[in-house]
């Protein structure tokens, strides 16, 4: 089995990777850790390039530090997953394009996460997720 775990540093996005791992643990599952930092385009117009370049410095550091944590779970319990960090315009449409490019067969991510505009709730990111994979979608509450 191959899970992809969606990992933002949200309580829901660490309890889905707890989930993960079990499933990892009992059903010999190889996880992949997924971080997508989002690309605003348009944002170019709004800010200055100091202001962007501080974004997403901002975005990258809270990508890479929520993905330190989950791998540290596993690592913790003997296994080591896949990690990655992308860079993308929609959060939803890479984490979809993931799945599909890779056949995972189950994706994992938290009911609520943290956007770079705060939190959204099933009705965003999440419902675009379960909507459009192209396999099962487990939803963690953390």
């Amino acid at each position: 089995m191959k899970i992809l775990a969606a990992i933002d540093g949200s309580k829901d996005a660490m309890e889905g990777a707890r989930l993960a791992l079990e499933m990892a643990k009992t059903q010999v599952a190889v996880v992949t850790l997924l971080a997508v930092i989002p690309v605003y385009p348009d944002i170019d117009l709004e800010i200055s390039a100091r202001a962007r370049d501080s974004l997403e410095s901002k975005l990258s550091s809270q990508a890479e530090k929520a993905l330190a944590q989950a791998k540290a779970l596993f690592q913790n319990q003997g296994i080591t997953p896949k990690a990655l960090i992308i860079s993308a315009g929609s959060i939803a449409d890479e984490i979809v394009k993931m799945a599909e490019e890779e056949q995972f067969d189950l994706i994992v991510i938290g009911s609520r996460g943290l956007g770079a505009t705060g939190r959204f709730t099933l009705g965003g990111t999440a419902m675009q997720i379960i909507s459009q994979a192209p396999c099962s979608v487990l939803v963690a509450k953390g």
